[in-house]
C-alpha cells in the first residue's frame, strides 16, 4: 500500500484518515480502557468488505492500543455496500489531521549483491526496504509505504496471532499498517508496525502492534 496524495474526507477507496464509512445507524467505537471515543485510523475495501481500523489516542501509553484484547482498538468488517459517513464526536481524539489516499502496487524484491540471496529476509520488509530503490542506494522510499494487504504477518511470534473471541480459531492476517507518510500527521504507533487480522466466518476483526 502506497501513499498516493490526499483524498477526500469521505472517500469508498483504502485511505488513512478521514470519516470512516459505516451502515447507517453504527455507533463510534468507545475504548473499554478509559471509555472515550476511539480515532479512526483506516478504510480498506478488501474484497467483499470494508475493514474499518479504529485505535484509542485519548491519552496515548494509557490505554492498551497495541494489545489485540484490550479493548483499545476495534476493526469492523462491513458490507462494500449501502456505507454511509458515521457522526463524529464532538469530543476525544477522533480523526487524524489528514487524509490519505492510498493505492496497491506489486513490489519486486531487491536484486541479490556480493554473492547473497535477495529472496531472504522478511517479505513485507523486503518490499519496503526496495520501493523506489534506486542503483547503489541501501533503501528506497520507505516514508511512502503505507502497510499492505494480505500475504503473512512480519515478524509477528505465532502465539502473538489473536484468537476470534467467537469462534476460539486462529484469526487470518488481512494487513500490516504503518503510522503514515509524513510523522506530524501520522497515526502514533509508538514507531512499531500495525497488523490487522479477521475471522471472515464470525465477521470479527482485530488490531495489534508489534
Amino acid at each position: 500500500m502506497i501513499y498516493d496524495g490526499a483524498a477526500p474526507h469521505d472517500a469508498d477507496a483504502a485511505r488513512t484518515g478521514g470519516v470512516p464509512l459505516a451502515p447507517e445507524g453504527a455507533g463510534w467505537p468507545a475504548c473499554a480502557d478509559c471509555g472515550g471515543p476511539m480515532q479512526f485510523f483506516a478504510h480498506l475495501p478488501v474484497e467483499d468488505v470494508v475493514l474499518s481500523v479504529f485505535l484509542c489516542r485519548n491519552d496515548p501509553g494509557a490505554c492498551e492500543s497495541w494489545d489485540a484484547a484490550s479493548g483499545a482498538n476495534r476493526v469492523f468488517l462491513f458490507p462494500r455496500t449501502g456505507l454511509v459517513p458515521m457522526a463524529v464526536p464532538r469530543e476525544g481524539v477522533t480523526l487524524l489531521p489528514v487524509v490519505s489516499a492510498v493505492r496497491t502496487e506489486a513490489v519486486p524484491f531487491p536484486p541479490a549483491e556480493d554473492g547473497g540471496d535477495g529472496g531472504d529476509g522478511d517479505p513485507y520488509d523486503l518490499a519496503r526496504s526496495g520501493w523506489k530503490q534506486q542503483p547503489g542506494e541501501r533503501f528506497g522510499k520507505q516514508r511512502e509505504v503505507l502497510g499492505s494487504l494480505g500475504g503473512a504477518p512480519s515478524y509477528l511470534e505465532d502465539e502473538r496471532v489473536p484468537e476470534c473471541p467467537g469462534c476460539s480459531g486462529a484469526m487470518e492476517f488481512a494487513a500490516h499498517l504503518e503510522e503514515g507518510f509524513d510523522h506530524r500527521y501520522a497515526m502514533n504507533l509508538g514507531g512499531d508496525l500495525g497488523y490487522v487480522f479477521v475471522c471472515r466466518p464470525c465477521g470479527t476483526g482485530a488490531f495489534l502492534t508489534g
